[in-house]
């Protein structure tokens, strides 16, 4: 894909506007730095980021372009000027929020890294340039599936994965100081000695603050442990299965390709582990209740009644198939599939968007809370209407609607 394609046809830099092809020909990478003049922790960024591009970044052929959310031009140009790279022009908000949305950006700052070929490397790049500003990394290309499950077997050590042998290993994250910890620990420990340790082995890899802690709370615990000594070992586990914060569950093959790392979750609804591996794998159509953060992120069509309803078996139908031609990536998904019987999510869900009934409607968040509302009756909509409906979205021949606040 062109940069034009990406950027529009012209950049602003301090000079004037630049045409978009001749200011970044020839870069080996290039940063979309989402941020605002307005935001705190923009202005606490934007100078450290400035001062490992001068430093290291621009001459390894990285350029950055800012994707201003000021509030108006004379802000934009103010903050500009404390930046050493390019921008979007502030008048062409239109390519401001395709790129919003198309990199699902939730929150600034925010900085996208894309290829030469326009293909994205990482939507993470805050945290990539933060460990590594003198870019020896650079340009931070995430490890493949097999270099990641190599990567964590390695960092698990010989005599772990030998005890785990052909079982699953799950890796809990976790601490004596954090009290959601100390809540599911014991449910954790109810459910390996019940049935899941025949299953799953698991390996408690800790984030207390000193070996003191460390052995106070592993004696809880009826499964192996990461060395505490291993810190190095415990921050790249962590970085690798993309842990926020703490418990976190994560569930990887014997191999060390990763099942799940919505792991908490799963062993709560599966305590023994029964349905190990492929049951806990990420399934490509879900009882929205249960989890909503995709709605957020995502395109999600949800049909508004239990998963036992024809409407919701042509749903699911249909959401096997995209599930398919994504390469059973869920992530490669263009579109999300639930079901959302009565409940907490569904109450929400319903005062947001008015919807009564059993209705299937899609929900577009990313674009500033649209939403859409199929009109046939659900007893009657089969896996031929759901695509038809998919179609008319895309085509906007559906009625677009407006989340209400």
């Amino acid at each position: 894909m062109a940069f034009e394609d990406i950027f529009g046809k012209t950049l602003s830099s301090k000079d004037g506007d630049i045409p978009t092809q001749e200011a970044l020909s020839g870069k080996t990478a290039v940063g979309i730095y989402f941020s605002a003049h307005w935001c705190p922790p923009c202005r606490g960024f934007t100078p450290k980021l400035a001062e490992w591009y001068t430093a290291s970044f621009k001459a390894k052929g990285m350029e950055i372009v800012f994707a201003s959310s000021d509030r108006d031009e004379d802000a934009f140009k103010s903050y500009f000027a404390e930046q050493p790279w390019l921008a979007l022009p502030f008048s062409d908000r239109a390519t401001k929020e395709k790129l919003s949305k198309q990199f699902k950006v939730q929150g600034i700052p925010s900085f996208v890294i894309i290829g030469p070929d326009g293909k994205t490397i990482t939507t993470d790049g805050r945290t990539a340039v933060s460990k590594d500003p003198t870019g020896e990394k650079y340009p931070w290309i995430p490890p493949t599936p097999a270099e990641k499950a190599k990567r964590a077997l390695e960092l698990l050590g010989s005599e772990i994965t030998s005890k785990a042998g052909d079982r699953p290993i799950g890796l809990y994250f976790s601490a004596h100081w954090c009290p959601p910890c100390r809540g599911f620990t014991p449910k954790l420990a109810e459910y390996y000695n019940e049935g899941l340790k025949d299953n799953m082995e698991i390996v408690f890899v800790s984030s207390d603050k000193d070996s003191g802690q460390f052995d106070e709370y592993f004696k809880e615990m009826p499964w192996l442990a990461l060395p505490y000594d291993k810190r190095d070992e415990k921050g790249e586990l962590s970085d690798l299965f993309d842990v926020q914060g703490i418990p976190s569950f994560a569930v990887i093959r014997p191999d060390g390709t990763t099942i799940t790392t919505e792991g908490r979750s799963q062993v709560t609804k599966d305590p023994r582990g029964e349905n190990l591996p492929d049951g806990w794998l990420p399934q490509p159509f879900n009882d929205v209740n249960d989890d909503p953060s995709p709605l957020n992120e995502e395109k999600c069509i949800i049909i508004l009644t239990g998963s036992e309803s024809s409407a919701a078996t042509a749903l699911k139908g249909v959401a096997a198939e995209e599930h398919e031609k994504a390469g059973k990536d869920i992530s490669a998904m263009p579109v999300r599939f639930f079901y959302g019987p009565e409940g907490g999510v569904v109450a929400q869900l319903r005062n947001l968007t008015k919807v009564e009934g059993e209705k299937m409607i899609l929900l577009d968040i990313p674009d500033d809370g649209g939403f859409y509302v199929c009109d046939q009756d659900v007893a009657s909509i089969d896996g031929a209407a759901v695509k038809e409906f998919l179609k008319g979205v895309n085509e906007k021949k559906v009625e677009r609607k407006q989340l209400q606040k």
